[in-house]
């Protein structure tokens, strides 16, 4: 009995079997499939086998591998030959690829689609060609007589993949003339000159150097994935510890950078001097620069200006996130990283052209990185909580076990670069999750900031001053005692116990902020927990003693007049009070509002002013056009996986292939059909059908094409026509436009 098609297979299959395909191979169901033929079309593709390929396990993938080997591509083959060639039992992978339709038919005649070789590539587990000629006594002699670079040779081809390009297959040398291992071995039959530079390894003699075997048996197994047991509480609390180091250091950023933004690259992205200062600067490597750069830029704190010459400056929201708790600051950047469709490990590599990546540039973006780090951190989240694994490396082994085919050339990069971001940001601690990350993968918000702010060190309230006017705060502080910290000294080091100096010059910025000497000393005698030095009470009444003698202030527009009397009438008109203007001399007034509008409000309280400009002449003010205010950027999510079917969805789908495999199924009479091209031709025949089987109550089969344009066909028991729709018997219904043939059902 030959073996069913794929087709043939789907269409007997049940409806649970053919709904668990459209769960895992979510492509097919785009758009719906009108029958069995058209999703076994789609299912055999090159792209939808190698996407269905990207999730199995290296086990899964070596048995598919040993079903090309065996030519289940082109002819049925046997579950037990198969299971020979891969070495122990293959039931359960077996089972998955049923599953997915990579595989279809009985035990004793299992075939795979024919793009699966087009997908997985043209050499299953890495062996070559066949060479029939090639038997177990002739492969022992022939290696027995092979030199030790001619084994080499044989051996690093074994492994895969089985052809090497070389100049000495251009032509046919015998054995007592060969000079080189490739012509001696080509002269032997261990090698298959494919073309003038290309050889081969034959498969015969490749599974001989592997030992026998196709595969490694430990390579089917899944490597084992150490962990270290902790406590939850110890994980949570060492992560809540860079959690803080990282926000401190992305204060500084966003401080630095609205004092003095860096310019952006006329390529993208930021300069190697500014990133280079900025390390020097936040006393950090550049690599932890660029992540802090690239967070702050992903979260909205900081956005290119986009002006002439454009810069990276802070946004509005960089206050508000400043004012709120440490909890809140941390959950904002933690679900920008984890939304993030860039690689900040790229950033001081080279890319194809051998010119260095800068951060925050086009080349680090990257729209499946989300999917990747996901990915990786539920890997982790599988682990028992508070337990961590002991290498990043065997986590970078484990998940390419798991699915080798994902993640393409820096599947293992991504892997080494998320455990490092993760540490650094707090989500990871120990190599395990913390209680707000798993939250935080929960899509629990408020959980994530709840179980953060239960991490966190509790914020004191006092400091201790030292003898050589240092301040060392042993802990985070509270957040009003930190910003008075912070504006009348500078962070000499930061950590778990941050020290502060104060020197004359934070004395005096503290002072410009409007705080006074009794001010600051109320503050160290109620906060410091050991006596206050008398240095610090002299260094602070000396700098008060000289501090404002000189005075300086802001106008935004002035009025002046040599009439004093006239500047009288003006404070004493309700302009004044309304715009503020206060008079500095006997014939100046200023005003912190602008001119043009204090100037229309004194017009229309009667006055007649008129503008100058810098040399003394009027000058003409009006705005020269309509102004529009700037709009906000809206912040674009990263993509993350695609969304699943839905119960009722899939339901609808398995439906449509139903109806469609009985309407090709069922016999017909003779078909009428719609005209085409839009000719002079119309309907008429298709409508006396249809009435005709209203009537008679008998079934009809349509063919149609609904509105993303797919052709389908459907068996029918029309109720009524009419208004330009056809209505069946279980509420379908179908336009008549849309109808192009039609026919009775022969029963």
């Amino acid at each position: 009995m030959p073996a069913p098609s794929l087709a043939d297979w789907l269409r007997q299959e049940s409806d649970d079997a053919l709904a668990a395909l459209l769960r895992t191979r979510r492509d097919l169901s785009t758009p719906p499939p009108s029958d069995t033929i058209v999703l076994a079309t789609r299912a055999g593709t090159p792209g939808s086998v190698a996407r269905a390929c990207e999730d199995l396990d290296t086990f899964t993938l070596a048995v598919l591998d040993a079903l090309l080997l065996s030519g289940a591509d082109t002819a049925p083959v046997a579950a037990a030959e198969v299971a020979r060639l891969v070495g122990t039992g293959i039931g359960e992978p077996l089972a998955l690829l049923r599953t997915r339709a990579l595989v279809w038919g009985e035990d004793d005649a299992l075939r795979v689609p024919p793009s699966a070789r087009d997908a997985l590539g043209p050499f299953p587990a890495g062996l070559g060609a066949s060479s029939p000629a090639l038997t177990g006594p002739e492969i022992e002699a022939a290696l027995a007589e092979a030199g030790e670079d001619e084994r080499a040779l044989l051996t690093t081809l074994a492994a895969g993949p089985p052809i090497g390009r070389t100049r000495d297959a251009s032509a046919d040398v015998p054995l007592e003339r060969a000079r080189t291992p490739v012509q001696r071995l080509l002269a032997r039959g261990l090698l298959l000159r494919r073309d003038d530079q290309t050889v081969e390894l034959p498969r015969e003699l490749g599974i001989a150097l592997r030992g026998g075997s196709v595969f490694e048996p430990a390579s089917l197994r899944e490597p084992a994935l150490p962990a270290h047991p902790h406590q939850r509480s110890t994980v949570d609390s060492t992560a809540a510890g860079e959690a803080m180091e990282f926000l401190r250091q992305t204060e500084n950023l966003l401080r630095a950078w609205s004092e003095t933004p860096p310019p952006v690259l006329k390529s993208g992205g930021l300069g190697v001097r500014e990133l280079k200062k900025l390390a020097k600067d936040l006393d950090a490597d550049e690599a932890r620069v660029s992540l802090l750069a690239e967070i702050a830029v992903g979260a909205g704190l900081v956005a290119d200006s986009e002006a002439t010459t454009p810069e990276w400056v802070p946004t509005t929201l960089t206050d508000s996130w400043l004012a709120s708790p440490t909890a809140q600051r941390w959950m904002t950047v933690a679900q920008a990283w984890l939304e993030l469709p860039r690689l900040p490990g790229l950033a001081g590599g080279r890319d194809v052209k051998d010119k260095p990546i800068a951060p925050l540039s086009e080349d680090l973006r990257r729209p499946l990185a989300p999917t990747s780090r996901r990915r990786i951190l539920l890997a982790l989240a599988a682990l028992p909580e508070g337990a961590g694994v002991k290498s990043t490396e065997e986590l970078v082994a484990a998940l390419a076990w798991r699915a080798p085919r994902r993640g393409g050339r820096l599947r293992d990069e991504t892997v080494r670069w998320t455990m490092a971001e993760g540490a650094a940001l707090g989500l990871i601690g120990l190599g395990g999750l913390t209680t707000a990350t798993r939250a935080l993968l929960a899509d629990d918000r408020p959980g994530a900031v709840e179980a953060m702010v239960d991490a966190l060190p509790r914020p004191v309230d006092h400091v201790l001053v030292q003898a050589d006017l240092t301040v060392v705060a042993p802990g985070p502080l509270e957040a009003e005692l930190a910003g008075e910290m912070t504006a009348v000294a500078d962070i000499e080091s930061a950590g778990h116990a941050t020290v502060y100096r104060i020197t004359e010059t934070s004395v005096r910025r503290a002072l410009d902020t409007g705080r006074t000497a009794g001010e600051l000393h109320a503050l160290f005698a109620a906060r410091s927990a050991t006596p206050v030095p008398q240095g610090l009470t002299y260094l602070i009444d000396d700098v008060a003693r000289r501090h404002g003698r000189l005075r300086g202030g802001a106008a935004e527009s002035f009025l002046r007049c040599d009439d004093a009397s006239l500047l009288a009438e003006v404070m004493g008109s309700p302009v004044a009070a309304d715009y503020g203007l206060r008079m500095i001399a006997p014939t100046v007034l200023i005003s912190s509002y602008p001119l043009a509008e204090v100037l229309d409000a004194l017009r229309t309280a009667g006055f007649a002013p008129a503008a100058e400009g810098p040399d003394g002449r009027v000058m003409d003010i009006r705005p020269s056009g309509r102004r529009l205010p700037a709009k906000a950027r809206a912040a674009r999510r990263a993509p993350g996986e695609q969304a699943g079917l839905t119960d009722d969805q899939v339901g609808k789908i398995v439906a449509h292939v139903r109806a469609g495999d009985a309407a090709s199924a069922r016999r017909r009479g003779e078909t009428v059909r719609a005209p085409q091209g839009g000719g002079a031709g119309d309907t008429s025949a298709t409508l006396a059908l249809l009435s005709q089987a209203t009537m008679e109550r008998r079934e009809v089969w349509i063919g149609f094409v609904d509105s993303r344009g797919t052709a389908s066909q459907r068996v029918v028991r029309p109720m009524r026509v009419g208004g330009g729709v056809l209505e069946g018997t279980d509420n379908e219904r179908y336009p008549l436009h849309r109808i192009t043939s039609a026919a009775l059902v022969e029963d």
